[in-house]
Formats: C-alpha cells, structure tokens, sequence
C-alpha cells in the first residue's frame, strides 16, 4: 500500500508540473519496479535479438508480398486491398504468420506504417493469421505510428481484458513516449505497476526514447544503470540509446566504454545496424579507423537484405573510401539476383558526394539498360550533379530523355532547374519552371511546394509586382486545396547517413515491446 501511495503522490505532482519535472517524476517511478530475484546467468545458447530481428532469410513469399506493397505511396488512400487481392490471386504463394510479419518489418524499415498496418489489417480480415497478445501489441504501434495514439489507445481499450498483458501495456507505453505523452506514461506505469507487470527492459527503451525526445540524454544512462541493478536482461536495442546518448553528449569516451562492455556482453548479439550506428559516431568524431573497423564487421555477417549495403556505401562515402565503395557495390550485386531501384538510387547519390561524374554516368547507364519501372528519382540524382556544375543543356537533355520515357517527374524534378536559375538570378526561367512543375506535386512534396510558392510570393511583393504576387498567391491556394498528406521526404531519398538521430534509431527497434518476457 505505500508503494502505490508513492506511485498515487506521484503522479499527483507530475499533473501539475513543467516537462522536465514529469520527466523528473518519470525517473523516480521507474524506482517502484523492483526485481525481487537475483538474476540467472546467461549462457550463451540463450543469446537473445530483438523479435523480429532474429528471422531467418525471408521466403519467396514474404519478399514478392513485400516488393508488390513497396512501390505503393504510404497513405491510406492507396487501395492496398486490391493490390493483396490481386497477388494473392496471381501468386498462387500460401502465406504464413511468419511472412506476414517479415513484411510488416520491411515496410516499417521504410516508415510505411499505413501500408504495414493495412496489411495486419487485411490479413486478420481474411483469418489468415490469429492475433496473439504479440500481435495485438504490434497493431497498436503500428495504430500509433499511422494514425496517432488516439487510435491505440481506442484499440487498446476494444481489447479483450485477456489480452490487455504485459507486451500490449509495453505497446502503448512506447507510443506515449514516442509523441512525448510524459503523463500517459505516468498513468500507465501506475497501472502497469498495480497489475503487477514490471517494467523489463523494453519499456525501457521507451522511457530512454522519451528522454532522447526531451532533450534530456543524459538520462538515458541513468536508467541503463537502473536497469543493471535490478538485474534486467539487456538488449542490443539498450545498448544503441545508450550509446546514442553519449553521442548527443559529445562523449566519444564513454561510447567506446560501451562498445567494449558489449563484446563481454553474452545476451546481445549486436547486428549490422548497430556497427552502422557505431561507425556514423565516429565518422561524425572524425575517428575514421575506428568507423571503418565498425563497417568491417558489418561485412562479416550474413546479410540478406539490400539495406546494410546501402549503409555501407554511404558510410565508405563518408570516410573517403571510394574504392570500398565500389567494392560493396559489387558485392550488392553479387548478393542478390536483380538489384533494385533504391539499391541504384543509393550508388548514384553516393558517387555524386564523391564528385565521381564518370562513374555516376556510367551507373545511371547500367541502371537504364535493365530497369524495371523507370523511377524519376535516379535521373534527378543525375540532373542534380549536372546542375551544381551548370551543365544545364545535359541536365535540359537528360529531363527530355526522361519524359519521353513515359516517366512522369515529381515535383522535386522542377527545384532541381528553380534553385539552379534562382542562383543566377534568372528569375524569369525560374519562374517557369515553377510553373510547368506545379501539376506534379506529389503528396510527399507539399511542404516543399508551398515553401517555393510563398518564396516567389515574396519576391513579386518586394518588388511591388502585385500581378505576379495574385499569380502565386492563386498557386498557393491551389496547392492548399489538393487533397494530399503531409509528410516528410522519404527516408531513402536523404544524402546523408552520417548522423542517426534518435528519432530514426528509434524506428530500428520499435518492436521491442512486443516481447513475449513476463
């Protein structure tokens, strides 16, 4: 009774208080879960990796299930049913709950949470998979990432009481620290604490990701040490928000410490994206032996999936090694048996950073050769490079070849000319191309869009061109009444790699709360 007393005082005062003394309050709660227990000793065959991370190679299934979805925007406008309907017809592949959930991961790698979600959501339609709590608990992530925590919560409170267990409570945990909710996660520690379900090491993760969210890094090793006193098994995805932590605090030192502690370390078994992580701290560091050694261990694990290689060259990119770039490149290749739109998207972008025009031009080359689907983001990578070189009549050429592909530019195709002309002060020919680009906005370039509209807004009403600023203005509006959502640039289309923030990080291991522990 005075336990939750303390826990009711506590929550008490935090409903009142500022941020950072709910976040105060945060620490001095997780202080109620105590283990009772010494811990077991951890043999090695009990090595452990976060659930989804431990698959084996994904089947036939799960990789033309997921190449199907992949190509489709990440809204909920697009008719994801028809798409499953449709391969699941041609196919003529049986699926299982495993590569369900092995494409789920996939699209959740690439921020696809609507599309992930759907397809839980066509799959439990059809009865083709029996939700677990585990199951249960990564809807309510999924709702959370898709369609806010209002959504999770109204599913987590439909839920049967039998399936309200420790992983869905872990669940919705992460979501109100994942939108820095900090008196939802008060409340529902309490309740969690009441129930008699402590707290294990990926609510953890939780709690450090609010902080990191909060600004508050340094309170990240705090709990980690909390962790270690009441014996909680630790898992890899502790070890990058400590690690993460230390970085945000400039402490190079205390990263190395870690990185030693978890070679002595026998319940983890750190993983491609952790050696990555490790490797974009020191490049940002500037120790480049210490980043290439981490990239090194990367290439020495099994690897069956395109995304570490395209780490991998951004990350050699980044050190100044070209000619292990291209040796990964090779390597991509070899590995798989059609390399892949994204997987030429990277190379181009990387050989651009490295002002490798001739290779650049000989890959898009290769790529345009044995396409598939002609993807306008590669040719932009290319009118980019020739533009910050004001080779304009290659970049006019290359937009014209492009076209008569039958390939429909994007929005971001036009900036490419608008910023190369607004440069040179053309703002005639820069204006035109704003034009002519105005009907391709995508819905993933609506910021982008209004940005450059009220940039020549600005311009036509400092120079008192009230015609010019009605125009714009009209164009303004017309982008404001375009049914689109707002998201940001994809992740994939980014140039650099060479610092993770936590809020990226935290995408690699959202899953931990959907543990089966306690």
């Amino acid at each position: 009774m005075r336990v939750l007393n303390r826990v009711l005082q506590i929550y008490s005062t935090s409903s009142s208080s500022s941020v950072t003394e709910l976040t105060r309050n945060l620490s001095t709660l997780v202080d109620l879960f105590k283990v009772t227990t010494d811990p077991k000793p951890i043999s090695k065959k009990n090595r452990t990796r976060s659930p989804l991370k431990e698959r084996i190679k994904p089947s036939e299934a799960a990789t033309s299930l997921y190449r199907s979805l992949s190509v489709l925007e990440n809204t909920e406008n697009e008719s994801v049913d028809r798409v499953l309907n449709e391969w699941k017809s041609t196919q003529g592949i049986s699926l299982n709950k495993d590569d369900i959930l092995v494409s789920i991961d996939y699209l959740r790698s690439f921020n696809k949470f609507n599309l992930a979600l759907q397809l839980l959501e066509w799959t439990e339609k059809r009865s083709l998979i029996w939700l677990s709590h585990r199951e249960h608990a990564i809807y309510i992530v999924l709702l959370g990432k898709a369609r806010g925590v209002e959504a999770a919560e109204n599913y987590f409170a439909d839920l049967p009481e039998s399936a309200k267990r420790k992983s869905t409570y872990g669940a919705l945990l992460h979501c109100y620290c994942s939108e820095k909710m900090t008196e939802k996660a008060i409340v529902i520690c309490e309740k969690m604490h009441a129930l008699n379900l402590p707290l294990n090491s990926f609510d953890y993760s939780s709690l450090m990701i609010l902080h990191m969210k909060l600004g508050q890094p340094d309170k990240v090793p705090l709990l980690m040490k909390e962790m270690k006193e009441k014996g909680l098994k630790l898992h890899i995805y502790n070890y990058k928000l400590l690690i993460n932590s230390y970085a945000s605090l400039n402490d190079i030192d205390a990263v190395e410490k870690v990185e030693e502690e978890i070679k002595m370390v026998h319940s983890v078994i750190p993983e491609w994206d952790f050696f990555c992580n490790l490797a974009a701290i020191y490049v940002a560091a500037g120790l480049l032996e210490k980043a290439e050694m981490n990239l090194k261990k990367v290439e020495k694990l099994k690897l069956y999936d395109p995304k570490p290689f395209r780490f991998l060259l951004n990350l050699y990119a980044s050190i100044g090694k070209p000619e292990e770039v291209y040796r990964v490149w090779q390597s991509l290749k070899s590995a798989f048996r059609k390399t892949n739109n994204l997987s030429y998207l990277t190379m181009l972008q990387v050989l651009s950073r490295l002002e490798d025009m001739d290779g650049l031009e000989r890959c898009f080359e290769e790529w345009e050769s044995h396409c598939l689907s002609y993807d306008v983001r590669l040719p932009n990578v290319l009118i980019k490079a020739y533009l910050k070189r004001d080779m304009i009549e290659e970049a006019k050429l290359l937009l014209d070849h492009t076209l008569k592909k039958g390939c429909e530019p994007n929005f971001a195709t036009y900036v490419l000319f608008i910023d190369f002309f607004v440069k040179i002060h053309d703002m005639d020919l820069a204006l035109n191309y704003m034009r002519v680009g105005s009907p391709y906005v995508r819905n993933t370039e609506r910021r982008m869009y209004t940005k450059y509209a009220s940039m020549f807004q600005k311009y036509f009403e400092e120079r008192n061109d009230m015609d010019g600023a009605v125009e714009f203005n009209r164009l303004k509006q017309d982008a404001d009444s375009l049914d689109l959502e707002v998201h940001d640039i994809d992740a994939s289309l980014r140039d650099e790699v060479d610092a993770f923030s936590a809020k990226r990080l935290s995408t690699l291991f959202d899953y931990g709360m959907v543990s089966d522990e306690h």
